[in-house]
């Protein structure tokens, strides 16, 4: 996968807040970004927190993207 998306399969729940931080920071000028939460209502909430923290502007997926969280700008 490109760096443009950070794939969460196989990472624990402790390990996604400082991961996904240093995604979306080390990777702004790749914008838009993906993250790929799966389908854990637990995974996507903790994403949406980290992302909420730093008013990121987001698409969160419905449908067949359920779990797929699209930030279009920081």
């Amino acid at each position: 996968m490109g760096n443009h998306i950070l794939d969460l399969h196989g990472i624990k729940h402790n390990e996604v807040d400082i991961l996904v931080e240093n995604f979306i920071f080390l990777n702004q000028h790749l914008l838009p970004l993906t993250i790929i939460c799966g389908n854990s209502s637990t995974m996507i909430n903790l994403v949406l927190s980290v992302l909420k923290r730093h008013s990121v502007n987001y698409y969160s997926g419905e449908g067949l993207e359920y779990g797929k969280i699209k930030i279009q700008k920081l």
